[in-house]
């Protein structure tokens, strides 16, 4: 079965591995929202495969942000159910990404938590994830850390509010992908003493969608441990990333020295990769760039099979 079809006109449908991939929720799940809760009511084709019109995965997404909230799952029919007080505009279209960049970069600056879960559902829900990650997030964080380069106050809040709704998301996209995941170990963490995260968690974002099982770590371990948390989580790759230069000790003497301890392959990603290209190209340390989804598949290309 193709991953859309039409039924009905011009109405995409999609079969429910689609759905699982583009929401993150895995079909066990969505079948028991289904069968226990009446959450969702997909269509059936004459042999009684679901499936799912873009109205449902809208609405896997608003019972996703109601479980995030700490509604149990039994209470959120109540909820979707539930007569809006005055109809809602309707949401702006996701392709056109300048306007998508625009509207998210002025969420982060306002803080508002509640026009970025918009964002982050719709494009999600809409397109795949290394499309969002190119056209929408990857754009739109260049653009924040130019103005976070001003210093001004409120910037760190900005940052750490935009790293705190992307660890929540991210991590709950990873932890049911885990459940489907059948590629190797990839233990991926931020760059020593990098300000952020945020280039790290696009970056586990990607790798979980390309199969591989992620465990992100929100702080760097120090360098003289890598080797042991490689080999006690079964790790067969380390994916750093960064958005800073980082310190010149770091690049030329560290990260090589680290390349040769290691006995599976050292990844550095994000917009330090691009800084220090030329300084690590003789070293073991594997420079992908940052275009996220392609130094993802390079790294996944180095990797052993699972």
């Amino acid at each position: 079965m193709n991953d859309s079809a039409q039924h009905g006109g011009e109405t995409p449908l999609y079969p429910i591995r689609e759905v699982s991939r583009l929401t993150g929720v895995n079909s066990v799940t969505l079948r028991a929202w289904e069968r226990r809760y009446g959450l969702i009511q997909p269509r059936r084709t004459p042999k009684g495969h679901r499936l799912y019109a873009r109205e449902d995965i809208e609405r896997v997404e608003q019972i996703l942000q109601w479980l995030n909230r700490g509604v149990p799952v039994s209470q959120v029919r109540e909820l979707l159910d539930r007569p809006a007080v005055e109809p809602e505009a309707p949401p702006p279209d996701p392709s056109d990404w300048p306007a998508q960049r625009e509207r998210l970069v002025a969420a982060v600056e306002a803080l508002d938590l509640g026009r970025l879960e918009t964002l982050y559902t719709q494009s999600l829900a809409l397109y795949p994830v290394a499309t969002c990650v190119a056209e929408l997030w990857a754009p739109a964080l260049r653009e924040l850390e130019e103005r976070w380069g001003d210093e001004r106050l409120g910037n760190a809040l900005q940052r750490h509010t935009l790293e705190a709704f992307l660890r929540t998301r991210i991590g709950m996209r990873l932890y049911h992908a885990e459940a489907r995941a059948s590629g190797p170990v990839l233990l991926a963490m931020p760059l020593p003493e990098d300000p952020g995260t945020l280039w790290l968690q696009l970056a586990a974002l990607l790798a979980g969608e390309h199969g591989l099982r992620v465990r992100l770590f929100d702080a760097p371990l120090p360098l003289g441990e890598l080797p042991l948390a490689v080999e006690r989580l079964g790790g067969a790759g380390v994916l750093l990333a960064g958005s800073h230069a980082g310190r010149t000790d770091l690049m030329r003497r560290q990260l090589p020295r680290l390349a040769e301890l290691l006995e599976v392959p050292l990844g550095l990603c994000g917009p330090v990769a691009r800084i220090r290209e030329g300084e690590l190209e003789a070293s073991g340390v594997a420079v992908l760039g940052d275009d996220l989804d392609e130094a993802v598949s390079r790294l996944q290309t180095l990797l052993p099979p699972a």
